[in-house]
């Protein structure tokens, strides 16, 4: 009997595995679950200094080592696991996800009729056989009013969203511009990713 090959998503994210379905890859779920007898979590506070390019990559290969080691403690079988992370950032500075409504209006305030980056790293561990790779968008939002933010923020696309918005949803319509990957601003590069993947052995579209 011939195994299909497969790799673990590190990542509950549905815009992840909906993008990894798209290309045909064969995954399964690996969720850093919380252990007392192993911390397999993963810090997501920038450290001082940290340019947005190091501290998504550095996330991202955490979570992508996070995932092996959970795995290995769970005796799984050993295949590649894919992490990633998306982070927005304006002048410098980083836009993570916002804690609440308020604060997602803050952001879209700040990234209206301005153009801001997205950087999303994609990371895949096999063993000490480790590779991180960077995706950077060019996103142009127009101006939006306080009525369209207050819009948006009903439907609450902006949960769980770097930046405080989703290009898949209705902030599609906030997007004069965009230079970069669309993949990569959901959520996972899919150029860079099976890039890595080729990589690591996987047979890629």
């Amino acid at each position: 009997m011939i195994t299909q090959p497969r790799i673990y998503l590190a990542s509950q994210s549905p815009r992840r595995r909906e993008l990894l379905k798209q290309i045909g890859v064969n995954f399964e779920m690996l969720l850093l679950r919380s252990d007392p007898r192993r911390n397999i979590e993963v810090d997501e506070t920038p450290h001082d200094g940290e340019s947005p390019e190091s501290y998504v990559k550095r996330i991202t290969l955490a979570k992508a080592e996070a995932g092996y080691a959970a795995l290995r403690f769970r005796n799984l079988p050993s295949f590649p696991v894919l992490a990633a992370d998306t982070t927005v950032t304006l002048d410098g500075r980083i836009f993570g996800k916002p804690e609440n409504a308020e604060h997602a209006a803050d952001m879209l305030r700040q990234l209206s009729g301005k153009q801001h980056r997205v950087l999303s790293a994609v990371a895949v561990s096999l063993g000490e056989h480790v590779e991180v790779a960077l995706s950077t968008s060019e996103v142009r939002f127009v101006e939006l009013s306080e009525a369209r933010i207050n819009r948006y923020l009903h439907t609450r696309e902006y949960t769980d969203k770097a930046g405080g918005y989703a290009i898949q949803g209705q902030a599609a319509a906030f997007v004069e511009h965009l230079s970069g990957s669309y993949s990569g601003v959901m959520g996972l590069p899919l150029f860079e990713t099976v890039q890595l993947l080729q990589h690591f052995g996987y047979p890629t579209p």
